[in-house]
């Protein structure tokens, strides 16, 4: 099947939902259609690194930027802002296809925005649980739009559940694993130059706040985090995200020992890539430690609620931020083992099959009234 062109627009809020976005965004691309990106949320914030440069570097696509917050802002004055910016640029440019991820408070924003206005709508990776208020807003998103890529057979028989029809439910995997499937481009010795990592041998540390459990995120940050000074292990720290609970996490990173933890705002993807597939274990509550980890074979600790029930890869471990002792056994003894790759999240070729799907006429033909299906 050849693909009609059409004007794709992808929605993006933070440096995570680019990274499984920009495979599906290049695909399309090379596949001949019109790819933009609304970029707002963390991408446009100092603070986060203003990770809107990433988005701007990709070849052939086109960028609107929109700033949809101030500092301190609560969610749903975010989600108000990012309603009103992306409504006002989508009534001017009237895309065909409007691409969404996951969980966050923007792609709600772009799915309501799509429903309304009538505008053919893609998910992706709905149908998972992670056991906190970004759940509620992953099925939301998910009754919402028209279209789903899912990243797994589990994740499709829950989006059924939903009442979504089968025919509209593709299982492509996680798009980000297209990224780390080939080689990065860089090189190890490139990505401690760039930032200044002082040591060879690390631990990956990112730990973000739980909408929640605000009240609490101090705390579990001060536990956690003792926990690594206490290990006498180097780390990578990446910064939190930008949700309710994250002033008190980075009160406890400055507070860190520099001499064995390196702290960034973000990095590139290339260069996080590498420094994943070279890093002793992954520790926090990232999505990357129950995706990338595994499908690269290095040991991660699930630290607290955000990412519950996501994945059952072996070389995962779940733990209470609290728990000292469980947290210091597995630095002593997991740290370095590389594990067997895992494909509970596909194997890296998700572009090649969201490309197909756009392919297929009847993906576009279908109507956009949508109905329960039992």
């Amino acid at each position: 099947m050849t693909s009609v062109p059409r004007r794709i627009l992808f929605l993006t809020g933070t440096r995570a939902d680019f990274g499984k976005l920009e495979p599906l965004a290049a695909a399309a691309r090379e596949a001949g259609h019109e790819v933009t990106f609304f970029v707002t949320g963390m991408h446009m914030m100092t603070r986060y690194g203003l990770t809107a440069h990433e988005v701007r570097r990709q070849p052939g696509i086109a960028t609107h930027e929109f700033l949809n917050q101030r500092p301190g802002d609560p969610q749903d004055i975010v989600l108000a802002k990012t309603v009103t910016g992306f409504s006002d640029f989508v009534t001017e440019s009237r895309p065909d296809l409007i691409v969404l991820h996951g969980d966050r408070i923007e792609a709600m924003a772009g799915a309501l925005v799509s429903a309304t206005n009538y505008i053919r709508s893609a998910h992706i990776e709905g149908g998972e649980v992670s056991g906190t208020i970004d759940e509620v807003f992953r099925h939301c998103n998910t009754k919402l739009c028209t279209h789903h890529f899912v990243s797994s057979e589990t994740a499709k028989r829950r989006v059924m559940a939903l009442g979504e029809p089968e025919d509209v439910i593709h299982v492509i995997g996680s798009p980000e694993l297209d990224f780390h499937a080939r080689p990065s481009g860089v090189t190890l010795d490139e990505v401690r130059a760039r930032y200044a990592i002082p040591f060879a041998d690390y631990g990956i540390a990112t730990f973000h706040p739980v909408t929640s459990e605000q009240a609490t995120m101090g705390a579990q940050a001060e536990a956690l985090f003792a926990s690594l000074v206490e290990s006498q292990r180097n780390f990578v720290v990446i910064a939190p995200n930008n949700d309710p609970g994250s002033e008190a996490i980075f009160r406890v990173l400055d507070a860190l020992p520099k001499a064995r933890f390196r702290v960034l705002p973000s990095m590139r993807f290339a260069h996080f890539s590498e420094l994943m597939r070279n890093a002793a274990c992954i520790v926090g509550n990232s999505s990357a430690g129950v995706r990338e980890a595994p499908f690269l074979g290095v040991p991660s600790l699930d630290v607290g609620t955000r990412q519950t029930n996501r994945s059952d890869a072996a070389s995962v471990t779940a733990v209470s931020a609290f728990d000292r002792a469980a947290i210091l056994g597995f630095l002593t003894n997991a740290w370095g083992n590389k594990a067997p790759r895992d494909a509970g999240f596909g194997e890296g070729a998700a572009a090649d099959r969201f490309v197909e799907v756009l392919a297929d006429p009847a993906f576009w033909d279908r109507p956009l009234q949508k109905a329960f299906h039992d």
